[in-house]
């Protein structure tokens, strides 16, 4: 982990989203001079729901974040759930793990105010800064730091490439992870793949209190055409606004191509035949767009930790098969990462310190691996359109059954202990296998 050149940081991470924001905020917290590089400048949108499960919030509150109606966030008590001609309101369960509550926030305050608040606690943020490539030794192969091009207020470069040296570096660049792909980190074909759309509409409902979920996603109108294995949604963000989109998903990204579904038509479509009711949206002028994202489910990029890099977040393919949900764990990574690299750093030879690092990936797959295994063989099933079918008809009309998925599906149940329900999952995900 040393060399004869001195280092810029002790730490580099790239990427400000939340599993960077998080990383650099720990690490920082921790004492360690961090440089949080990010390619865009703030405020910058990213795709994605804007939902926020209890989980997301527990990771909040630990990071000191305030989370105040009054800073811009939206409060949620649960998710309103609709198919087969029914809907069920479902509060969050009440954890001593998690809040009994969510919330929504846009990504492009989102993230601004993960990065803020990283910075507050001491974190360098250097903004329109691409991190081009990987500094390596030449002798052992290890990463040594980074090298990043300025970039101008158009996205192109400006002055001369840079070169800044730490002993590990985070890559926390998203779906892509150019980065994590440059220094040899494929992405894994038998993992699922997800798509997500989504645009903003206004709606006098913008602060209900329920999240909304439509399960019955049609590839066209109801009874002529194949149901999808994803959902539809209405995020509420108590700005005049409303996330409104829909996710799909397949066991592996070959599946999804082979799908070759249009998204965004397939939006269009479901709002035209099938518009949530009563919500009375139009389409935002500024947001109205619809755009999309791919979601890289179940640890689809790895190893986690390998020879001074460190991956989190979509990066790392952290997102939940079943939901599509990866801020929470984003959030999480980052927590985890700083706590391994903080405790290298406390070690006193290089075997020691590689070891510590290592204890990121193993803590990261013992606590969400096998809830990842679970939610792939659940993506497996749900493939089927005759399974989709079986689930709406026989299982929403039974509250039971409603509850116990909401559960396994939001990750929001007692990891020791709680009732019967938080037992069943815990048991199940200890004993699939993890990798």
């Amino acid at each position: 982990m040393h060399n004869d050149v001195r280092d810029d940081a002790d730490v580099i991470v790239v990427g400000a989203g939340p599993a960077g924001a998080s990383a650099a905020h720990w690490c920082a917290s921790a004492g360690l001079d961090v440089l949080l590089l990010e390619k865009g400048e703030f405020p910058r949108d990213k795709v994605c729901g804007d939902g926020l499960t209890p989980r997301a919030v527990a990771e909040l509150v630990r990071m000191g974040v305030s989370t105040r109606e009054d800073d811009g966030w939206i409060r949620n008590r649960g998710l309103r759930v609709h198919g087969g001609g029914r809907a069920y309101e479902l509060d969050w369960p009440n954890l001593t793990s998690y809040p009994g509550y969510g919330m929504a926030r846009a990504r492009t305050s989102l993230d601004q105010t993960l990065a803020q608040h990283a910075q507050a606690n001491g974190a360098k943020l250097l903004e329109r800064t691409k991190v081009t490539g990987a500094v390596r030794d030449e002798r052992t192969g290890r990463v040594l730091g980074v090298t990043a091009q300025p970039l101008d207020g158009r996205g192109r470069a400006e002055g001369p490439e840079r070169t800044f040296r730490a002993p590990v570096v985070v890559a926390a660049d998203g779906v892509s992870s150019r980065f994590g792909l440059g220094v040899g980190r494929e992405r894994r074909d038998d993992r699922p793949m997800g798509t997500a759309v989504r645009a903003y509409y206004r709606t006098p409902r913008h602060e209900d209190p329920f999240m909304e979920s439509h399960l019955e996603l049609w590839s066209g109108a109801p009874g002529k055409s194949d149901l999808l294995p994803g959902y539809g949604w209405v995020f509420p963000l108590g700005d005049g606004t409303a996330n409104v989109g829909l996710g799909s998903v397949h066991s592996t990204p070959a599946r999804q191509s082979a799908a070759g579904i249009d998204y965004r038509r397939l939006q269009e479509t479901w709002l035209a035949n099938s518009a949530p009711e009563g919500w009375d949206l139009v389409p935002d002028e500024e947001r109205a767009t619809i755009r999309g994202a791919a979601l890289p489910m179940g640890f689809n990029r790895g190893p986690l930790y390998a020879d001074g890099v460190i991956l989190a977040g979509d990066a790392a393919g952290m997102v939940s098969p079943f939901n599509g949900e990866g801020i929470a764990y984003a959030l999480q990574a980052g927590r985890v990462a700083a706590d391994a690299i903080s405790q290298a750093r406390a070690r006193r030879t290089d075997t020691a310190r590689e070891a510590t690092l290592a204890t990121y990936g193993a803590r990261m797959r013992d606590d969400l691996g096998g809830y990842y295994t679970l939610g792939r063989w659940f993506v497996r099933l749900i493939e089927h359109p005759e399974v989709m079918r079986v689930c709406v008809r026989y299982g929403l009309p039974r509250k039971v059954v409603m509850q116990f998925t909401l559960k396994l599906l939001s990750d929001c149940y007692e990891p020791r202990g709680g009732d019967w329900v938080d037992r069943v999952i815990a048991g199940l995900t200890r004993v699939v296998p993890r990798s």
